[in-house]
């Protein structure tokens, strides 16, 4: 019988149990629901409702529970999850109830006073998101070392800088690798802010009006881990701002994911070149034998959708839920446990591609010359320099830069006659100007390509992130 069955005297149609049982995926909640209810349990001892015997005695048996059902690793544990779904239970606390009743008898029977699935649940579901926050941001932070440790060994490398697809300045291809680290920042940050809001525990707020027994709330919050506990029972049964909020940042890591993705596979082109991917992280073609595919970039790339999709789908459940519970957020679950162990697995995969990268510099640096043209700003600064106007230097460059490709040259090969023929003021130390050193060294300011800045970002963040770097190549 269903923990609500007093109250029925049919049987529930199969396919409404089939519809509303939620143990199919709330299994993974069983690590958390018995740590909670250990909680629960010293709370009841504290106001007074168990002796400390029986908190003792519950305390042991729900320590032996979650040892069956936490053997294997990640949040809330799966060890004993074939079991678990074996039992035809409503949900995990059924589950739990069920078998703590069997090893305890109607001790058992006394936890659940006072506490109601309704704050049960959102307990359990606050401690594993706080454990999976804490997974995820472990996995940036070791995708941001691997970033770091590129920047750092391949420093020296200068690669073209685009916008719109279309080549625009050279900078170091560290500064390329320290932008995902600047990203990936803000990532873990937005983590680190809904990690304070999922940290307050909605238990003892009963099902929607608090709990009729003397419970320590605040004490109650500190054995669960949690920082504080919730001001409003109403709220705290039916908030899910947390589970929106660690969406939203999985949302937007995501989406960085998909750009490094992008580049990665542009680079990888034999257009590009730039980059080779290690044969650990690609795939080949069942038809074409020369093909060596960017699979894991490209499924990185791809999981944004579902991600997104997936704070979608909260989005929309929560939209105009009256207070205080109702059955809609028990879709709340599936979307979270989706979306993170997506982002999880997809942050773990562009560690190893990151980790295994092959540059091939001279291409590189080929790309980053090209025809000369990505040193047009620079002509341009360095009329202005000359006290030209920068409107008419961007003009005066821009003509330069026709005649260049009208001939069929270098922009820094064309005779400095023709270039005093559109602007007299060229003299011959702009061939000083016109080198990837030379565009490189003048961003010399904060958050610019300039290798002195860029090493400076590289040792901070090493030094942020506990990266131990080599200096390999010389800037």
């Amino acid at each position: 019988m269903a923990l609500w069955g007093g109250r029925f005297e049919g049987a529930s149609d199969p396919l409404f149990r089939q519809f509303n049982d939620s143990l199919r995926f709330d299994a993974k909640l069983a690590s958390a629901d018995i740590f909670g209810s250990r909680c629960w349990a010293k709370a009841l001892g504290r106001a007074g409702v168990l002796t400390d015997a029986e908190v003792d005695k519950l305390d042991v048996a729900l320590e032996s529970l979650d040892a069956r059902v936490s053997d294997k690793p990640g949040p809330g544990g799966t060890g004993g999850l074939d079991e678990i779904l074996a039992s035809g239970e409503e949900d995990i606390h059924s589950w739990v109830e069920r078998e703590l009743i069997k090893l305890v008898g109607d001790l058992g029977k006394k936890l659940h006073t006072g506490r109601s699935r309704n704050d049960q649940v959102a307990t359990d579901l606050r401690l594993w998101t706080v454990v999976m926050i804490g997974e995820l941001q472990a996995a940036i932070t070791e995708l941001r070392r691997s970033l770091v440790r590129l920047a750092d060994r391949e420093f020296g490398v200068v690669v073209p800088g685009y916008t719109h697809l279309q080549r625009g300045q050279p900078v170091l291809l560290s500064h390329w690798a320290m932008a995902y680290v600047e990203m990936l920042g803000r990532d873990d940050a937005r983590l680190a802010d809904a990690l304070l809001r999922a940290g307050v525990s909605p238990l003892g707020s009963g099902a929607l009006a608090g709990t009729a027994f003397p419970i320590d709330r605040d004490a109650l919050a500190a054995d669960l881990g949690f920082t504080t506990a919730s001001r409003n029972s109403l709220d705290a049964v039916s908030d899910r701002d947390f589970v929106f909020e660690t969406l939203a940042g999985c949302s937007l890591c995501a989406v960085h994911l998909s750009r490094l993705a992008e580049d990665l596979i542009l680079y990888n082109t034999t257009e590009f070149g730039f980059v080779t991917m290690a044969d650990s992280v690609t795939s080949g073609s069942s038809l074409m034998p020369q093909k060596k595919n960017p699979d894991a970039m490209e499924l990185i790339r791809s999981k944004v959708g579902r991600i997104v999709g997936a704070l979608t789908s909260l989005t929309l459940t929560l939209k105009g839920l009256p207070l205080a519970y109702n059955k809609d957020l028990q879709e709340d679950k599936e979307p979270l446990f989706d979306a993170t162990e997506h982002l999880l697995m997809s942050l773990k995969m562009a560690t190893r591609v990151i980790d295994s990268l092959a540059i091939n510099e001279a291409r590189c640096h080929d790309a980053a010359l090209g025809d000369g043209t990505v040193l047009a700003t620079d002509l341009a600064d360095y009329l202005v320099d000359r006290g030209v106007p920068f409107r008419t230097a961007h003009d005066t460059a821009g003509k330069v830069v026709r005649l260049a490709l009208a001939r069929n040259i270098k922009l820094h090969e064309l005779p400095l006659a023709d270039m005093q023929i559109i602007e007299p003021r060229i003299s011959a130390d702009v061939s000083k100007a016109l080198t990837l050193e030379a565009s490189l060294a003048r961003r010399n300011v904060q958050g610019g390509t300039a290798p002195v800045q860029v090493r400076a970002a590289i040792d901070a963040a090493a030094k942020l992130l506990d990266v131990s770097i080599g200096h390999a190549k010389a800037s």
